[in-house]
């Protein structure tokens, strides 16, 4: 339980699929290079981050983690649990939480398959995860199920550029290839339009450019939606 009360989600009495758990010389370069990228991550997000991420409060539940460049953003008193599919993040992000006094526990699983109870948490985070989730549309039904009522999904993702747009033509035809480097990243996903269509209430999306060094992931939307 947290400082302010806050009771960590029950598990699902039903098994994750374990077969999509990402594990492997692949995930472990993956996990590796991510870990490395948080002054990078930083410098792009930082600000957006400190003001998406800082008010929330009670259970939180983080989307695919990663090397934990998000922890550092959470106020004192949240319940963090992050689900990340890749096992080589698992014991970073563990290590991370308790150097920085986050309450934290990290779980094995997707997007589209949360190991978490109905009605669970007070907040879900998503941060430049669901360009790589196979199935956006099962991921954001799972975001609305664990969600208590009134309570919101936090997302800052990179999407699509405009239909017709050289950007936009650049991003599906590297799409194959990014994904393979990228670890199923997809640059030409309209997870925007995805969010707005999912049956959140309350749906507020800010479109905005970063200055990535590769075009390919740009432009942004950060936002938030409530249950």
């Amino acid at each position: 339980m947290g400082e302010d009360g806050a009771q960590a989600p029950e598990k699902r009495s039903t098994n994750t699929d374990f077969a999509k758990v990402r594990r492997g010389l692949g995930a472990r370069w993956f996990a590796w290079l991510l870990s490395h990228g948080e002054r990078f991550d930083r410098d792009l997000y930082g600000r957006r981050k400190r003001d998406l991420l800082g008010g929330l409060t009670g259970t939180v539940v983080e989307i695919g983690p990663g090397a934990g460049v998000n922890l550092p953003y959470y106020g004192s008193g949240v319940c963090w649990v992050g689900v990340e599919p890749n096992v080589h993040f698992h014991d970073r992000l563990r290590r991370k939480a308790a150097v920085l006094g986050v309450e934290a526990e990290v779980l094995g699983g997707v997007a589209e398959r949360l190991p978490l109870e109905d009605a669970s948490a007070d907040a879900v985070v998503s941060t430049l995860v669901l360009c790589s989730v196979d199935d956006v549309r099962a991921a954001l039904a799972e975001v609305r199920r664990v969600l208590k009522s009134g309570g919101v999904f936090v997302f800052l993702e990179h999407v699509a550029a405009p239909e017709g747009s050289g950007l936009r033509r650049v991003q599906e035809a590297v799409r194959p290839a990014w994904g393979l480097l990228a670890d199923g990243c997809r640059p030409d996903r309209e997870t925007g339009r995805l969010i707005e269509a999912a049956g959140f209430g309350d749906v507020h999306i800010e479109r905005f450019d970063a200055a990535m060094p590769l075009p390919v992931v740009r432009p942004h939307v950060v936002g938030t939606a409530r249950r």
